[in-house]
C-alpha cells in the first residue's frame, strides 16, 4: 500500500516520465515518415467488445450506460470505411480491475492499420518500429504450430482435447475439469511456453482458427484453416496483437453471437454487437492489416524496468 502522504507523488522518476515524452516523439515521426495519418477517436462508447475475456470499466452518463474503451479498433475501423487511408491512434485503454507487474486498469495503447497489407506485411512494420525504437534487439518468427512442437511435441491444430489435456497435466498442477481445447491451449501458452521465450523480439503467428478473434481465417500451407494473426512478444512479455482483418459484416455478425453465447455459459454480462461497426462493414472496408501494441510495456522494455508503475505517471493506486 501507499503511504497516504506520499500519494501525491509520481509513481514514475522524473527522468521515466521525459523517456515517455521522448518515445512519443519518436513513434510519431516513424509514422510521420510512412504517411501514416494519426486520428483520434472517443474513449467513451456505447458499445464494448464483445470477447468474454475483455472486462469492461463502466461509466454513467446521466443515466446512460457507457463504457471505457479497451481498444480503439471499433471507431478506427469506421473511420477507415468512411475515409480510406493508413491511420494510427496514440493514447488510452482501460480493462476493468487488470493489476499486476504488467498490467494497470488504465493504459497507453498504439494502434495502427495499413491498407493493402497482410498479417505478414504489418509484422514486418512491427519489426521495423521496435528495432527503431530498441536498437539492438534481436528478431525472431515462428508459427503456432512450430512453437508448440518445437517445445512441447503437440500439433496444437489438429491435437485432440485429451491429447492436450495429457500435455497440459505433465507441465501444470491444475484439477482440469471442464476445461475446453482452447483453454488448455491458452494455459500451455502461459505457464510452459511464454516463460521459456528467449531474450528478443519473437513473433507467433498463424493462431487456431478458434482463436481468430476479428482476424481472417484461411488455411495453411498444410491446408490447416488458421487465424492470420500475431502476436510479438518482448523478452517473453506480451507486447502486440495483430490481425489481417476480418470484412465480412455475416461472419463479423457470426463472431458477435459466438461470443455472447460464450458470455452467456460463462455467466458474465451480455455485451451487444456494435451495429455501428457492422454498418461499416456493409458499407465496405478496404483490404487491410491492424495490430495493438502496449505503449507502457514497450517503454518498460527499452528503460529496463521490471514494474509498469515505473513507467507511468501515476499507476492505479495513485490515480
Amino acid at each position: 500500500m501507499v503511504d497516504p502522504q506520499e500519494t501525491y507523488l509520481p509513481s514514475a522518476r522524473p527522468e521515466m516520465i521525459e523517456a515517455r515524452a521522448q518515445l512519443y516523439r519518436a513513434i510519431r515521426t516513424f509514422f510521420s515518415e510512412r504517411d501514416v495519418l494519426e486520428v483520434e477517436v472517443p474513449l467513451l462508447g456505447s458499445h464494448f467488445v464483445t470477447d468474454p475475456y475483455i472486462p469492461a470499466v463502466v461509466a454513467d452518463n446521466a443515466g446512460s450506460e457507457r463504457f471505457l474503451q479497451s481498444s480503439p479498433e471499433y471507431a478506427m475501423k469506421r473511420l477507415l470505411a468512411a475515409m480510406p487511408r493508413c491511420i494510427y491512434s496514440l493514447g488510452k485503454a482501460f480493462r476493468a480491475g487488470e493489476r499486476s507487474a504488467r498490467h494497470n486498469p488504465e493504459f497507453t495503447l498504439l494502434e495502427w492499420y495499413r491498407l493493402g497489407f497482410d498479417d505478414r506485411q504489418l509484422m514486418a512494420e512491427v519489426r521495423e518500429l521496435v528495432v527503431a525504437l530498441c536498437p539492438g534487439t534481436a528478431v525472431q518468427s515462428l508459427s503456432y504450430r512450430q512453437w508448440f512442437e518445437q517445445s512441447l511435441g503437440v500439433d496444437p491444430h489438429t491435437a485432440t482435447l485429451d491429447e492436450l489435456r495429457a500435455t497440459g497435466l505433465a507441465h501444470i498442477e491444475i484439477d482440469g475439469t471442464g476445461l475446453d481445447r482452447n483453454d488448455w491451449l491458452d494455459l500451455l501458452v502461459t505457464h510452459t511456453l511464454e516463460p521459456a521465450m528467449v531474450p528478443g523480439l519473437t513473433f507467433i503467428y498463424d493462431y487456431p482458427a478458434s482463436q481468430a478473434a476479428l482476424a481472417r481465417v484461411l488455411p495453411d500451407e498444410s491446408g490447416v484453416a488458421v487465424a492470420r494473426r500475431f502476436e510479438a512478444f518482448f523478452n517473453g512479455m506480451e507486447l502486440a496483437n495483430g490481425y489481417w482483418e476480418l470484412t465480412d459484416p455475416a461472419e463479423q455478425r457470426e463472431r458477435f453471437a459466438a461470443d455472447r453465447a460464450r458470455r452467456r455459459q460463462l455467466g458474465l454480462p451480455d455485451r451487444a454487437g456494435d451495429n455501428r461497426l457492422l454498418a461499416a462493414l456493409e458499407h465496405g472496408l478496404a483490404p487491410c492489416a491492424g495490430v495493438a501494441l502496449g505503449v507502457d510495456r514497450l517503454l518498460m522494455q527499452r528503460e529496463g524496468c521490471t514494474h509498469i508503475r515505473q513507467v507511468l505517471a501515476f499507476d492505479d493506486s495513485r490515480a
